[in-house]
Parts: structure tokens; sequence; C-alpha cells
């Protein structure tokens, strides 16, 4: 294992990816990565890191801002509980660690938000912690190297990959160990077939000698999204367009437009959005079609254009906005088609 770690870093010395939130003991910097990284490509987190930070520098910054700011600056990067969460856990310590992330993995994994992977990931690479940070990376280095073939998710198989990752982690460099690791996942040996042929640990790997690293780690077949039409209407009032705020679970605080889950006509839909929406509208107008993929489900969405008349009150639950100040809401990618009708310069 000693010889394993020492080729691992050894490797990172030479090969680590350059990336902003690496360089620093900053356990506050190191959680908002890792909370953005969560389900989320290094390329695109990085077009929001920077700006996230020059938002909110500090954790105390972030608590004390109000919820709708956190949410706004984190518009486009998806999974917006993630934002929420931060901004709960970041309250949190503010509350009961006087402003200061804890060093205890234990404390951390108290933390809103801070599960054991990001607990693991925080405590070494910020304080030092010798303790592993196990991911989907992880799994599948760890599945290859050791030649784990039983389903990875499976209790007994998982513990015995988090305990082969703790054993690993060195008493010295353990942040610079579990990046090492993460970034040998990402670039190497990546899911589907690996570059063995560059990989620091190819001597020992049991799967590249077995020639079955293609097919490790081992992993129960996803479970089929469920795809969900809807008909999304823009309801139009004078320069005004109704929206409301979803409560929600899946993009819980985001605006939206009117949406009925179907695939009904415009002569159908007409009279049944009017009644549900106690408005009197126009005909519909076909605007066009959307879809959108979120990890569970995919949203199938037909659009359509209407109007209300200019004096019109919005129905409870919903709101009329200024198109001109849709731009100052926290709107989902969802909503971007019909955004893009209403704004088309934006």
């Amino acid at each position: 294992m000693e010889k394993l770690t020492s080729a691992l870093l050894a490797w990172y010395d030479r090969c680590a990816r350059d990336l902003p939130w690496r360089g620093f003991h900053d356990a506050y910097r190191t959680w908002v990565s890792e909370a953005m990284l969560q389900q989320t490509r290094v390329e695109t987190v990085l077009s929001y890191y920077d700006r996230f930070l020059t938002r909110f520098p500090s954790l105390s910054s972030l608590a004390e801002a109000p919820e709708e700011d956190v949410l706004k600056a984190w518009e486009g990067l998806g999974y917006y509980s993630r934002a929420r969460n931060l901004w709960k856990g970041a309250r949190q310590v503010m509350d009961e660690y006087n402003g200061t992330l804890p060093r205890d993995p234990e404390k951390l994994k108290k933390i809103q938000g801070i599960g054991p992977y990001t607990a693991g990931a925080i405590a070494s690479i910020a304080y030092d912690v010798p303790i592993p940070a196990v991911d989907g990376n992880v799994i599948r280095v760890l599945s290859r190297i050791y030649g784990i073939r039983t389903d990875a998710l499976e209790p007994a198989t998982r513990k015995r990959i988090e305990s082969l990752a703790a054993a690993l982690v060195p008493s010295e460099r353990p942040g610079d160990h579990n990046q090492a690791v993460m970034d040998l996942g990402a670039t190497v040996c990546v899911p589907g077939t690996p570059d063995c042929a560059r990989c620091p640990l190819s001597f020992f790997c049991d799967a590249f000698k077995a020639g079955d690293a293609a097919d490790l780690p081992v992993l129960p077949k996803a479970k089929a999204q469920k795809v969900i039409p809807y008909n999304l209407l823009i309801i139009r009032s004078g320069d005004r367009v109704l929206m409301r705020q979803r409560t929600e679970r899946l993009l819980q605080g985001l605006w939206v437009f009117p949406m009925f889950e179907g695939e009904s006509g415009p002569q159908e839909l007409l009279p049944f959005a009017g009644k549900k929406l106690r408005l009197s509208l126009s005909p519909m107008r076909d605007a066009g079609s959307a879809r959108h993929v979120f990890t569970h489900q995919i949203w199938l969405m037909h659009i359509y254009e209407t109007d209300a008349e200019a004096s019109a009150s919005a129905p409870a639950g919903y709101e009329f906005i200024p198109v001109s100040k849709l731009k100052d809401l926290t709107l989902p990618a969802a909503m971007n088609a019909a955004v893009n009708l209403l704004m088309p310069e934006a």
C-alpha cells in the first residue's frame, strides 16, 4: 500500500489538474468547491466558482445573505438543493461553531449538506486529517485495483471499499492523496474504457492484469428516467408575464411559468387553463417545444403563448412579473426556451 500511495502521489505531483480551489488550506473554499462538484463536471464548475466566492468571500457572508441571493448566484449550475444546503449549513456553522468549520469529520457530518464524502474532503484537504473521501471516482479506481467484482453499492462491498480507501490514506499529504485519486478517476481511470497505458498504478491493478477493467466497478442497472409531458404557458398581461415560485422539492424556490402535466392540445388546454387560473385568456398560440433532463426525470414541454387582460390580477400562488424584471429572478435552465421567447436579446 505504501508503494501504491507513493506512486500515486508522484504522479499527482507531475500531472495534477490546475484548479482554482487547490493550493489552499481553507475549509470554506473546499466546501464550496465540493458542493459545486457534486454531479457536475469540473469544466462547468470553473465558470461559477470564482464568481460565487467573489459574491460570498467568507462563510459569514454566505450565512448572512438572503436565500434568494444564494440561489441567484447558483443560477444555471443546477441541483439547487446543494446551494440551499450550503446556505443552511453556513448558518448552522455560525450558530454552533462560531463561524469556523470544525476539523472533526464526525462534527462535519452533522452540518446541513455535508455527508461522509464531503466531510472527508474538507477534513483531509483543509485540515490534513488522514481520512478518505470516497466518491464515484474512488469506488471505480479501487474496484479495479483490488479486483472487486461484486456490486459496488451493496453494503458489504461498499464497506470493503471504504476500508481499503482508509488504509491507503497516508498520514502525510492526505488531502493530496484524496485529490490524486479523484484526478486519476477523472482523467485516466475513467468510466468505460480506462487509459491503462498512462496509469501510474497499472502495476498494482488486478483488473489491468485480468483484462476486465472496462467491466468494473459492478453497478446495478440504472432505473429509466421518468418522462413527463407538460404544457407550459406564457401568459402575458400587458408588459407582464405570469410566474410562480415553486414550493415543490425539485427546483424549490425557483420561478417558473404555469405548467400543466399532459399532452392536451390548445383547444382543450384553453378552457382548462382559464378555469384553473381563473383568467380570461386569448386563443393559444403554438410557440414550440423544449426538453430538459433531470437526474430522475425528463420534462417534455410544449410551449403556448396567450394573453390575459392588461389589468388582470394574478391567481393565488402566482404573480404577474414585468418582463423587464425576469432577469432579476432565479430561473431554472428548464425555463430557458420560454424566457428566450420573451427576451430574445438575452
